[in-house]
């Protein structure tokens, strides 16, 4: 009888301990999955803030308010404008420094030729058709002021690279945009750290702006040697190139740095329009797109693992 006791308690001993190796194995192999999918998590793309380029301006007239608004129906948080001054000190929207290209201008003041923006009063701006050029569909559509357009991308829930358009032309421009962005509600705190970006070609506007408000967030247009990227980080918090001069290289170089406000410089990148480019583009390390066509390049990027970025 002894003996077969002890047998009974070996064999039950032996089973418990298979017991517990198997519950230790599939607990190791299930510890070891993990990392793996964790690893997979850290690797995945990094999310491409798309920013609508003067609006929806593939298909809608570009910097009007109907260019915003289609924008937003596509589903793009983030539009691009341009900012000039009237002749009676009217901030307006408009790329050009000419009326001739996107109003009809030349048909309702055939005699004031070039047409230059700054040669026209606000009462006469607000007169000219900025739609009929795009189609007809858009025929109607106004010039439309700053302070109009902050009203309709706040009412959209947007945000806003704010592009000060030829600052040499317009000396003081600089004060008087953050003026109206402050009248507009969009100095507070919450908006210039989540959805204010002031960007220009002229590396003394954006020194101003950075000097008058160092809290708002600003952007150099161009791609200045990578020798000389530290001076432009100190005022600048991202170096927003034409995509033709980038590479994953100049990326590298930018993201080594820190811009003003202590966090790393960015790049957002223009203007691409090529679904594939602008992957390429996301790989080399764009942390944003600047394009005509954001329904087709936020599509692109998505497909491609890079998500919308939340900012």
């Amino acid at each position: 009888m002894p003996s077969r006791t002890l047998t009974r308690a070996s064999g039950a001993l032996t089973a418990l301990a298979g017991l517990v190796l198997t519950a230790a194995a599939t607990s190791a192999t299930a510890a070891a999955a993990e990392p793996a999918a964790d690893s997979a998590t850290a690797t995945s793309a990094a999310p491409i803030v798309t920013v609508a380029h003067r609006g929806a301006s593939a298909e809608a007239p570009e910097n009007t308010l109907a260019a915003i608004d289609l924008a937003r129906e596509m589903g793009t948080d983030w539009v691009e404008n341009d900012v000039q001054r009237s002749k009676d000190g009217e901030l307006v929207i408009m790329h050009d420094d000419t009326l001739t290209r996107t109003t009809d201008v030349e048909e309702v003041f055939p005699d004031r030729a070039p047409w230059k923006v700054s040669d026209f009063t606000w009462k006469e701006i607000r007169t000219l058709d900025a739609g009929s050029w795009k189609g007809e569909e858009w025929a109607g559509a106004r010039v439309p002021t700053l302070k109009q357009y902050m009203m309709r991308v706040t009412q959209n829930h947007q945000k806003l690279v704010l592009e000060i358009k030829k600052p040499e032309l317009y000396p003081g421009i600089e004060k008087e945009i953050l003026t109206e962005l402050r009248k507009s509600g969009w100095l507070s705190r919450a908006a210039v750290k989540n959805k204010l970006v002031v960007q220009s070609f002229g590396a003394d506007s954006i020194k101003t702006v950075h000097e008058l408000r160092p809290d708002v967030k600003t952007g150099f247009l161009g791609a200045p040697a990578v020798a000389d990227l530290p001076e432009y980080a100190a005022f600048s918090d991202q170096i927003n190139s034409n995509h033709g001069t980038m590479s994953a290289e100049y990326y590298a170089a930018v993201h080594a740095l820190e811009g003003p406000h202590g966090r790393q410089l960015e790049s957002y990148t223009w203007t691409v329009d090529d679904p594939a480019r602008a992957v390429e583009l996301a790989e080399w390390g764009a942390d944003g797109i600047i394009t005509n066509k954001p329904d087709v390049i936020s599509e692109a990027l998505e497909d491609a693992g890079f998500g919308v970025a939340a900012q």
